[in-house]
């Protein structure tokens, strides 16, 4: 198995929060979503594996370089969409084509109008004249179009309709159709990683909580509500985290050490992040 991204046991230290022994890989042919709270580390390892920030220790690797390697072709072969792009407004598309030629040697400018006109982007207009999702179409239509190997997306559906998200989605998928590509997707609309996903990270205050494949997350954990005299008969190490409220309790379990008699329920994505986020031990 060949690594898009490798993680290993990384630190990053800031006056007010420090990112803890991050271990993570993202194989090829993967899709890798990243999940956590606002100010988790999320938005410092996108970060980190594009050399905008150096460790403080551990390793990183993209595409099978160092990250703080430069390697112009290693660059070419990553697409990046962050939550705001940052292309100047008074351009069109016939000048970010022209631009994006200059900087691109594998620059493809029929995939990129093939893009822009499925996304329905006018040619003529400037970009400030652009909706939201306009922009975050235009910023994924460039990231698509210089033969990118590995996506990396900072909250790229983030404040978007559900229609616009999910022909993104879609797209992505469309993507990962060559199994030589992958795509690390940070955000904090858990619905769309949980229909895109393969594998999930949790992160909170700068650690990783979870980090396993989707499917098996979904399937070995489930959430109980009841009492708490109902709790009490559960096996203590099967309760991973309770949240209590004034009509009674819920609690994440491990699915396969409760009793078949009790009455569990399938989780979510979010419904587990809000457990570690919010919830206690016992």
């Amino acid at each position: 198995m060949t690594y898009a991204l490798e993680l290993h046991h990384v630190r990053k230290n800031f006056e007010h929060f420090t990112l803890q022994d991050i271990s993570l890989a993202l194989p090829r042919g993967y899709i890798l979503g990243l999940i956590g709270e606002n100010g988790a580390g999320k938005s410092t390892i996108i970060k980190l594996l594009l050399n905008l920030l150096h460790s403080d220790g551990g390793q990183i690797e993209v595409l099978g370089i160092p990250a703080e390697t430069f390697s112009a072709q290693r660059n070419e072969q990553i697409g990046v969409v962050m939550d705001e792009r940052g292309l100047p407004e008074m351009l069109n598309l016939r000048q970010v084509n022209r631009i994006m030629e200059d900087l691109y040697s594998s620059w493809d400018s029929d995939t990129f109008y093939s893009l822009t006109a499925r996304f329905g982007l006018p040619e003529k207009s400037k970009i400030k004249t652009y909706s939201r999702g306009m922009k975050m179409k235009l910023s994924i239509a460039v990231a698509l179009s210089h033969n990118a190997q590995l996506l990396i997306l900072d909250e790229a559906t983030n404040g978007l309709d559900p229609v616009v998200r999910d022909e993104l989605l879609d797209l992505f998928l469309e993507f990962m159709q060559d199994e030589n590509h992958a795509i690390l997707m940070a955000s904090h609309i858990t619905s769309d990683l949980e229909k895109v996903c393969d594998h999930i990270a949790y992160i909170h205050e700068g650690r990783i909580e979870l980090n396993m494949e989707k499917d098996q997350l979904l399937e070995d954990y489930a959430v109980f509500k009841g009492s708490e005299e109902q709790l009490a008969e559960i096996p203590e190490n099967a309760v991973l985290r309770v949240r209590r409220h004034q009509f009674g309790l819920e609690a994440l379990v491990k699915r396969n050490e409760v009793h078949a008699a009790a009455a569990l329920e399938r989780p979510t994505l979010e419904s587990i992040m809000l457990f570690f986020n919010k919830g206690t031990r016992q």
